[in-house]
């Protein structure tokens, strides 16, 4: 089962992620919501990250301190 996060405005978004490799070819993960479970959905956040809420209601993860 996806991570599913629901906004102040009632939409539902679901946590997912990629593996991409930069132009120096160092290896990186990126993290993005969906509307609809993809490929890569992710069961949980990552250890170190908390989901935080954009102004406009957009779901984004962020480096806990």
């Amino acid at each position: 089962m996806a991570f599913a996060y629901t906004n102040s405005k009632g939409v539902t978004y679901y946590l997912h992620s990629k593996e991409t490799t930069l132009r120096n070819g160092r290896r990186q993960t990126l993290y993005y919501f969906a509307k609809t479970v993809k490929e890569g959905a992710l069961d949980q956040v990552p250890p170190g990250y908390e989901v935080m809420e954009s102004r406009n209601g957009l779901p984004v993860l962020k480096r806990m301190k």
